[in-house]
């Protein structure tokens, strides 16, 4: 006979007060839990000490200052190759941030970190489930009774010595040192880009020049024939004339391979196959050096993405002390059960027979033969590593902008002097091309002058690239203007979104 309405309904209201009864007395529980795993075991977090000078031992004096406010907000921004001003490069570099492989795996790596921190923290919260069966047996072919249960389970291991926190802690350092080693991965892509792009502008620019050396031999080379004809030049001058103009050629050809190669570089680089990629040639591109900001040699323990996940890996290594030395104290654990049985599931609900539990356990390891001091010993040795890393990642980083920027100024005046000696070396192959025509000379002075002047404009084409390479070089040791989204001093920034890469255009070159 089913249960009138009324009847129903005071059932239900006694089951629920007897799950807020339950309720209360683990509300209670936890607050009291909660209170005891306020506490770490872990020692204070503190940055290890680096000695840093005041100020670069080749850059004694600060820049004067920025040569465009444009320029100064694309560094703040991580966009340092901005500072080009060159409109490919950059459509190149947002291709290469929004389609590289190595930077999606990157990413992909960080989003591991983000998600296992995320199972780290659920640590702290309680465990609830739910479950339900219905069964029927019996026999001759007919059913002679059944049972059905709705029960409601509930299971918490309060962090009373912080070592659940103190994991998550750890495994919030290494998502800050995940996105510092995708910040790292993300500026040697772009180096690389740089590097690659700035040398196939300078194999233009190389070609061009022989293209032009080549009609000059080829008009030389006439020269001589119309001498020989005329019975006013040896034989061996048109030889030599000619091996000349085959030689030009020749170097024309090997550049042609090697800018042929550097594009395929881009192309991998940009994330794409290099029979589908091309850039057009810019015979007259001309290399912009610019201003970069070297700023003070403390700023580059922020702003160096390496020294940024070498730091998070000692908070990381710091924290994880806290877990080893928790191992030596006691785990709690509360439990709670509760369900209602009958004869049908619809029984459960209408006139329900309730049972209810609660438990409290407490586990304590008495002996592990050494195990636990040893794994205490190990966190201990393994900060200490860690710190020892990162003096050596910083001091490492301090020397690599030292060499770059002693590089920048010794590149600056063997330029000065390879100018000059390229303007000597072709007024002489001009004056020497005029003494022979005059019959003043041989023409195996003219060969030499030629090759002088040849070699000479050509090496300062190379101190250009040289000295582009050395700027990128310069931009990849000062970290590329990235800084550490913690760098403020809010440690708990694990969860900051990393920065966006620059969305591709339709109108990028090479589509």
């Amino acid at each position: 006979m089913p249960m009138k309405p009324v009847a129903v309904f005071q059932t239900k209201k006694a089951l629920w007060a007897r799950l807020y009864c339950l309720k209360s007395y683990q509300i209670s529980s936890a607050c009291l839990a909660l209170a005891l795993s306020a506490c770490s075991l872990a020692p204070p977090a503190s940055t290890p000490a680096v000695p840093v000078p005041a100020a670069w031992k080749a850059q004694p004096q600060a820049p004067a200052g920025w040569v465009s406010a444009d320029a100064a907000q694309a560094w703040a921004q991580g966009q340092w190759w901005r500072l080009w001003d060159d409109p490919t490069l950059h459509a190149l570099m947002a291709r290469a941030n929004a389609h590289n492989p190595t930077l999606q795996a990157a990413a992909a790596s960080v989003r591991q970190a983000e998600a296992l921190l995320a199972q780290q923290q659920a640590a702290r919260w309680p465990t609830l489930g739910l479950g339900g069966n219905q069964q029927r047996a019996g026999g001759d072919a007919r059913a002679t009774g059944g049972s059905g249960a709705l029960n409601l389970t509930a299971s918490w291991a309060p962090d009373l010595w912080g070592r659940v926190a103190d994991s998550a802690r750890a495994q919030g350092a290494n998502v800050q040192a995940s996105r510092a080693d995708l910040a790292a991965a993300r500026l040697s892509v772009q180096a690389s880009l740089a590097l690659a792009y700035f040398a196939l502008r300078t194999a233009d620019a190389e070609i061009a020049l022989l293209d032009g050396i080549i009609d000059a031999y080829a008009r030389s080379a006439a020269i001589t024939r119309h001498r020989y004809d005329a019975g006013v030049a040896a034989r061996t001058d048109t030889l030599q004339a000619q091996s000349t103009l085959d030689n030009a050629r020749a170097s024309r050809e090997a550049l042609a391979r090697s800018r042929a190669l550097g594009e395929h570089a881009v192309a991998l680089l940009v994330g794409e196959p290099p029979a589908a990629f091309g850039l057009p040639a810019v015979p007259d591109w001309q290399a912009a050096m610019p201003a970069v900001p070297a700023g003070v040699p403390a700023a580059l323990l922020l702003r160096r993405p390496d020294v940024a996940a070498a730091e998070r890996a000692v908070a990381a290594a710091n924290a994880r002390i806290g877990v080893a030395r928790a191992a030596w104290f006691p785990n709690l654990t509360l439990s709670a059960a509760a369900g209602a049985g009958g004869a049908h599931l619809l029984d459960v609900i209408a006139a329900p027979q309730l049972a209810w539990s609660l438990g409290l356990s407490l586990a304590q390891t008495l002996f592990d033969a050494g195990a636990r001091q040893a794994a205490e010993e190990q966190a201990l040795a393994a900060h200490a590593q860690a710190t020892a890393l990162y003096r050596q990642r910083a001091l490492a980083a301090m020397k690599e902008v030292e060499d770059q920027l002693a590089t920048q100024h010794s590149l600056a005046r063997q330029i000065s002097h390879a100018r000059a000696n390229a303007d000597t070396a072709a007024r002489i192959e001009r004056q020497m091309l005029n003494r022979y025509q005059a019959g003043l000379s041989a023409y195996t002075e003219v060969v030499t002058a030629q090759a002088s002047a040849l070699g000479a404009r050509r090496a300062l084409m190379q101190l250009a690239l040289q000295q582009q390479q050395a700027a990128v070089a310069l931009v990849q040791a000062l970290g590329g203007g990235w800084q550490a989204p913690w760098a403020d001093g809010d440690t708990d920034a694990a969860h900051a979104a990393p920065p966006a890469p620059d969305a591709p255009s339709a109108s990028d070159p090479g589509r």
